[in-house]
C-alpha cells in the first residue's frame, strides 16, 4: 500500500505510537502537501475531452455516477493552481465550475446526484463563491457573468428553502457561512438576515453540554439527534466561518465552548471518534465519510487554544495513513479489506476541507500543547448524552449509553443501530492502535450512495451481550434506556456500569436482564456481566471482538485465556471469574464491516443459564503483559 504522507517526522512519530507535535504553521504546509496529493487523484479523474457532453465533471470509478457535490472540486483546484501556478489545475477548476453551472436546476438548486437531494447546494455554493476571486481573471466577460448569476440564484434558493426542518442541521451553519459570503460579494441584505437566522437557529439547537441535536430523525418535522462526526468535520466549522465573517461573538463564543468539550473525543492517534453517534453508519474513523474535515474548524479557532492546532495536524496525520494512490479510504483498513477502488467522496470532501485551510485563516503560534487524550488517567462523564470517555497510562475507551432513539422509524433503520447499552465503542492501546472498535449492529444500508453493498454477510464489531430465540435478536446494543454510571477512585482510573434488558431493535425486552461493568486501569481493561434470567432462559453470548491488525496473531492457550500478539504490544484475554469458555475465531471472515472498514477477531463465551437460581456471573480482562 502507498502511502502519501503529511511529513516523514511527524508520520513516524505517529506510528510509534508517540504523541506528534508541530508548529502551527506546519499545519498549512502538511494541508498544502495533502491537498497536493488528492487534487492530482481528482485531476486524473476528470473528463478532459473537449466535445464531451459532460467536459469538466469528475467521475467516480466506484460508483460510475458523475457525482454533481464532485465539482466540489472545483476550490481545490482552483488554490492548488494558486499554490503551484500550474495551468492545468486552472483549466480543471473553470472547466468542473462551468460544468456546475449546467447542472444548476430551475429554482438554482443542484441535485446530489444520484439522489434527488438538494440539500447540498449549499456545499456547492460555498465552493463556488470561494473560488471566484482566484478565478475571476481568468474567465471571460460571458463566464463572469454566468458564474455570478448562478452564485446568486443557488444563494437565492438557500434563503427560500434552508431550514432545520428541510436538512439535518449540519446544512443550516454551512448555509449560513455561505450566505454571509455571498452577502460580502453582492451586499444583498436578505442573505446577511438569513444567514444570521441559521446560525442562531443551529446554536439553539445545542444541549446544555454544546452538542448539536438535529443529526437523526424527524419528530413532527424536527431533528434530534447527536452525531460528533458531523458536529467537527461540519456544523462546527460553519458556525465560526459565519462568525467570523459576520463579527458574531455570541455564535463565535458558542463555537470554542463546544470545541472545549470536543477536544476529549479526539483520541492520541488522531482520530475522531464519532462511533457512538447517530449517523456512525457512516464513521470512518478519521471523521464522516462525507463530511469535510476538521481542520479549517481548528484553523478558524486556532487563536483561541494551541490545543486546537495539535488537535488538526494530528487528525490530518492519521488521515494520511489511509491515503492510496491519492484516494481516501473509508477507514484504517479499507485497502486491505474492499480492493483496489473507492467512491470520490472522501477525496474531494477532505480536500475542500483543506483548501478552506489553507485560504480562509492565518495560523497562530502553537506552543505544542497536548490533547486531553494524550495524558493520563483521567475520566469524562458526559451527562447530556450518558457516555464516558477514559484516558489511563495505556488504555483510551469510549463507553456508551447513548439513549437516541428513531421512534417513528423516519430514517427507515439508519439512525437505529449506534451502539449503545453500556457497551465499549472503541478500547485504544499506546503503541498498539485501536484493540476494539463498533460498528452498526446490524448494516443497513441508510445512504445507498455512500454505503456500498456487502457481497457476504457482516458481523457487528462491537462488544456487546446477545441472545437469539423464536421471539428474534436481543442484544445490550438496543438498551437505550440503561442505568448508566460513571466514577473513579484510587485503585482504577474509571469505572463503568450500565443496567438493563437485552432489547430487540424495537427497543423491546427480550426477558433477560444485565449488568456490565467496566474497570479501567493503567495496564487492563476489566469486565464483568451479570446475566439475569428473570422470565426467558436462553443461552447467551458475550461477543468480544479484537481489531484484527496486520501481523496479529492469536492464541488460545487455555479453555479461559487466549494470547494475542500485536507488533509492539502483548495481551491477555482471561476469564477471571466463572466456570465458563472462550470460543475463539469462529466465523472469523465475518468480522468486517464496511464502515469504519475495519475487521476483527472474535472471541465468544456462552453463558447457559444456571440450573439452581436465576443469575450467572463472569469477568474476565484484557491486560498487558
Amino acid at each position: 500500500m502507498k502511502l502519501k504522507t503529511a511529513s516523514l517526522f511527524i508520520l513516524l512519530a505517529f506510528l510509534s505510537g508517540k504523541t506528534a507535535f508541530a508548529q502551527s504553521n506546519a499545519l498549512k504546509a502538511e494541508s498544502e502537501k495533502t491537498l497536493l496529493v488528492l487534487a492530482e487523484a481528482l485531476l486524473k479523474n476528470q473528463i478532459h475531452e473537449s466535445g464531451h457532453t459532460n467536459h469538466g465533471a469528475i467521475q467516480c470509478n466506484e460508483c460510475n455516477v458523475l457525482h454533481t457535490r464532485a465539482a466540489e472540486a472545483v476550490y481545490p483546484f482552483a488554490v492548488v493552481y494558486k499554490l503551484t501556478g500550474k495551468d492545468e489545475y486552472l483549466r480543471a477548476a473553470i472547466d468542473v465550475g462551468n460544468w456546475l453551472i449546467k447542472q444548476q436546476l430551475e429554482e438554482g438548486q443542484w441535485k446530489e446526484t444520484p439522489w434527488e437531494w438538494t440539500g447540498t447546494t449549499a456545499d456547492q455554493l460555498l465552493m463556488m463563491v470561494n473560488s471566484y476571486p482566484i478565478l475571476e481573471k481568468h474567465l471571460s466577460k460571458e463566464e463572469q457573468n454566468e458564474w455570478k448569476i448562478s452564485i446568486q440564484r443557488a444563494a437565492d434558493y438557500l434563503v427560500k428553502y434552508m431550514s432545520p426542518d428541510f436538512a439535518s442541521i449540519n446544512y443550516c451553519p454551512t448555509s449560513a457561512a455561505v450566505l454571509a459570503q455571498c452577502y460580502k460579494m453582492f451586499n444583498n441584505e436578505t442573505y446577511k438576515t438569513k444567514a444570521h437566522e441559521l446560525a442562531h437557529w443551529t446554536v439553539a439547537k445545542m444541549n446544555e453540554e454544546g452538542f448539536i441535536e438535529g443529526e437523526a430523525a424527524q419528530v413532527f418535522g424536527v431533528k434530534y439527534g447527536v452525531d460528533l462526526g458531523y458536529e467537527m468535520d461540519m456544523s462546527l466549522w460553519g458556525l465560526a466561518l459565519y462568525s467570523k465573517t459576520m463579527n458574531d461573538n455570541f455564535v463565535y463564543e458558542k463555537v470554542n465552548n463546544s470545541l472545549q468539550k470536543n477536544l476529549y473525543f479526539i483520541y492520541p492517534n488522531g482520530a475522531i471518534d464519532g462511533s457512538w453517534g447517530s449517523r456512525c453508519y457512516k464513521w470512518a474513523a478519521y471523521g464522516s465519510k462525507t463530511a469535510d474535515g476538521s481542520q479549517i474548524l481548528f484553523a478558524l479557532m486556532a487563536n483561541e487554544d494551541s490545543r486546537y492546532t495539535t488537535a488538526a495536524l494530528r487528525n490530518l496525520v492519521y488521515l494520511n495513513t489511509m491515503i492510496k494512490d491519492g484516494m481516501i479510504g473509508n477507514g484504517p483498513q479499507y485497502w486491505e479489506i474492499s480492493g483496489e477502488s473507492v467512491c470520490i467522496y472522501p477525496t474531494f470532501a477532505r480536500a475542500k476541507n483543506l483548501a478552506m485551510t489553507i485560504e480562509l485563516e492565518s495560523f497562530s503560534e502553537n506552543k505544542n500543547t497536548p490533547l486531553p487524550g494524550d495524558k493520563g488517567n483521567w475520566m469524562k462523564y458526559f451527562p447530556s448524552i450518558d457516555l464516558t470517555l477514559v484516558r489511563s497510562e495505556n488504555f483510551m475507551t469510549t463507553i456508551s449509553g447513548y439513549g437516541y432513539k428513531d421512534i417513528t422509524n423516519w430514517g427507515n433503520g439508519k439512525y437505529t443501530h449506534h451502539p449503545s447499552g453500556g457497551s465499549a465503542c472503541n478500547i485504544w492501546v499506546e503503541d498498539h492502535g485501536f484493540l476494539q472498535t463498533s460498528s452498526q449492529t446490524r448494516y443497513v444500508r441508510g445512504e445507498p450512495v455512500h454505503m456500498p453493498v456487502t457481497k457476504d454477510s457482516v458481523i457487528c464489531l462491537t462488544p456487546r451481550i446477545e441472545f437469539r430465540s423464536k421471539d428474534g435478536y436481543f442484544t445490550n446494543l438496543y438498551e437505550c434506556e440503561s442505568r448508566f454510571t460513571s466514577r473513579s477512585n484510587a485503585d482504577t482510573v474509571a469505572f463503568v456500569s450500565a443496567i438493563g434488558e437485552l432489547k430487540n431493535q424495537e427497543w423491546q425486552p427480550g426477558g433477560v436482564g444485565y449488568k456490565l461493568n467496566h474497570v479501567v486501569r493503567d495496564n487492563s481493561v476489566e469486565k464483568s456481566v451479570l446475566i439475569r434470567f428473570h422470565d426467558r432462559k436462553p443461552t447467551v453470548q458475550i461477543v468480544e471482538p479484537i481489531v484484527d491488525l496486520k501481523g496479529m496473531s492469536f492464541e488460545k492457550i487455555s479453555p479461559k485465556k487466549v494470547l494475542i500478539k500485536g507488533a509492539k504490544r502483548t495481551f491477555l484475554f482471561e476469564i477471571t471469574e466463572g466456570d465458563f469458555e472462550i470460543q475463539a475465531g469462529e466465523d472469523r471472515e465475518k468480522y468486517w464491516y464496511p464502515f469504519q472498514s475495519m475487521k476483527c477477531y472474535p472471541l465468544v463465551i456462552n453463558i447457559n443459564p444456571p440450573k439452581n437460581g436465576y443469575e450467572q456471573f463472569i469477568k474476565y480482562s484484557i491486560t498487558i503483559i
